[in-house]
């Protein structure tokens, strides 16, 4: 067991760890409270290549591996996890889906855009009525011959008003329930697409956030990803990747947390002594150290497996319920060791605790993760 990281990794999680330090962190109370992320930094990151990392470079990705992934995603997430939640889902969720199984047709039109920046993705499979069932699809895709009219509505869209292309999946054939689901790509502006208004959020409050309507859209034939049926196929796949890089966010948020509460320790005293000598919150520190390094471990060997072209679902399923649950013990215990500061804003933790949160329910509840875990140990 090697766990190193090579040179290459090394660069690109310091790279990572410097835009979060100069870029993301002036200003990310602001964009907290105003709940509103710049577009300029979203264009940063897509010229430091953080937008299509996985994706092929013949398409403008980095061609790079899922380790050099999490690394970025971790240190964008110690700072701002509404920047990272972006990053996650261009390149979990949208990229990879269309590199893996898109068309050479929709990657050169859709693909080359998104890992440069040019362009955003968003990602579209929850609705009211669908959200841990995603089979039960209620948006509805009619196969009209040589295009599809798309009607429904899908909730919590990351990325919801600033993306350029959505991903959405719909119904095709009732009869056949997770065998008639399929995927589509979806531009911005077309006649019939209605973006709803921003969701007010306790956490990830910069992430643009909407819920989405489809009102007799068409689609033409050729923006289907797949074969006729392969969209739930496509959709779970896609999600178990995106598992490991939302883990990815949770050790980062959980990970930022924990060196803030260490600085204040050393920093402020009370009995006459820096508070970090007192055992109580020594011992926190022990704990929250413990169990991040824990989760680094499971998100790591998550990421491996997935390079190592192994099946992933099992310890991606593990990473992210274990490091969701992790960022919040410590982002509450960060809140503790602060005392009444860590309930003001200008501290940075209580927002880390309401940003943490929200890793325990989206891309799988952490009650969806223990049924997938519970399957595959079954299975076994």
């Amino acid at each position: 067991m090697d766990f190193k990281l090579t040179e290459e990794h090394i660069m690109i999680r310091d790279a990572a760890r410097d835009f979060a330090k100069t870029e993301l962190l002036p200003g990310v109370i602001e964009r907290d409270e105003k709940q509103e992320f710049p577009k300029e930094l979203v264009k940063k990151m897509g010229d430091l290549g953080f937008l299509g990392m996985m994706a092929s470079p013949e398409y403008g990705g980095g061609g790079m591996d899922t380790i050099s992934y999490i690394l970025v995603m971790e240190e964008l997430s110690k700072i701002d996890a509404s920047a990272s939640v972006m990053v996650s889902v261009n390149n979990s969720l949208v990229c990879w889906g269309l590199d893996t199984y898109g068309s050479e047709e929709q990657k050169k039109k859709y693909l080359s855009k998104l890992t440069t920046g040019e362009k955003l993705g968003a990602f579209c499979l929850s609705e009211p009525e669908a959200g841990s069932d995603a089979t039960s699809q209620r948006t509805t895709a009619i196969d009209k011959g040589d295009h599809y009219v798309l009607n429904g509505t899908k909730n919590w869209i990351t990325n919801g008003s600033s993306a350029d292309y959505y991903l959405v999946i719909a119904q095709t054939d009732r009869e056949k329930k997770h065998k008639g689901i399929n995927a589509f790509i979806v531009e911005k502006g077309v006649e019939g697409f209605e973006i709803g208004p921003k969701e007010q959020k306790m956490g990830i409050r910069g992430s643009d956030t909407h819920s989405l309507n489809f009102n007799d859209v068409k689609v033409p034939k050729e923006n289907r990803i797949g074969e006729d049926g392969f969209g739930f196929k496509f959709a779970m796949k896609t999600l178990s990747g995106g598992r490991i890089g939302i883990a990815a966010q949770a050790l980062g948020i959980a990970s930022g947390a924990y060196e803030l509460a260490l600085d204040y320790s050393k920093q402020r005293k009370a009995f006459g002594t820096e508070i970090c000598n007192h055992q109580a919150i020594a011992f926190k520190l022990a704990d929250m150290y413990t169990s991040i390094e824990a989760s680094r471990h499971m998100v790591m060997r998550a990421a491996w497996d997935k390079d190592q072209g192994q099946n992933y679902d099992l310890t991606g399923a593990m990473a992210k319920v274990y490091a969701s649950k992790t960022a919040m013990d410590v982002t509450t215990e960060a809140v503790q060791v602060h005392g009444g500061n860590g309930y003001v804003k200008e501290y940075h933790v209580e927002r880390l605790m309401r940003d943490a949160k929200i890793t325990q329910i989206y891309e799988g509840t952490s009650e969806i993760q223990k049924i997938v875990i519970s399957r595959g140990i079954l299975r076994d």
